[in-house]
């Protein structure tokens, strides 16, 4: 697991419990938020950067795929980044929106607000895949190692 090394809120508990359940954790946290996210010392790779524009970087290359969970706004830009590079061919890699209990359905409503309106072509939905659930996410993770 690949993700912004903090030790609060949803991801904190996504790092515990991938770590718990035996995964790899891959922590990426710049020095100005290690106070503010209280930054999660004890995964198997901690990575300090200087900026948050390094901090993507180095998660995005260690990552094998991208998962946006329900977050704020962060979430959402580290979302339109990969997006948009995917959509300018800089990388293929599998970007999954996790819509539980409907939590992204304004996003979707609006990427498709932003088709209808000539903003951006109709092939941008392809360019992600939206699942209910992380019951879905695993099996889509599972699919995608079968086929690499």
């Amino acid at each position: 697991m690949v993700y912004g090394a903090g030790d609060v809120g949803l991801m904190g508990e996504v790092a515990r419990s991938a770590k718990a359940a035996g995964a790899e954790t891959f922590g990426v946290i710049p020095t100005h938020l290690l106070a503010k996210e209280v930054g999660k010392r004890d995964l198997t790779t901690l990575i300090i950067t200087e900026t948050m524009h390094e901090r993507k970087k180095v998660m995005f290359m260690n990552a094998d795929a991208i998962a946006l969970l329900p977050g704020g706004a962060g979430s959402l830009d580290e979302f339109f980044e990969v997006l948009t590079w995917a959509q300018i061919g800089l990388h293929r890699k599998p970007v999954w929106v996790i819509d539980i209990d409907g939590y992204w359905q304004p996003l979707l409503a609006l990427m498709d607000h932003v088709i209808d309106q000539g903003f951006a072509d109709p092939s941008l939905r392809s360019l992600f895949r939206v699942l209910d659930d992380v019951a879905a996410l695993q099996a889509a993770m599972a699919a995608e190692m079968a086929a690499a």
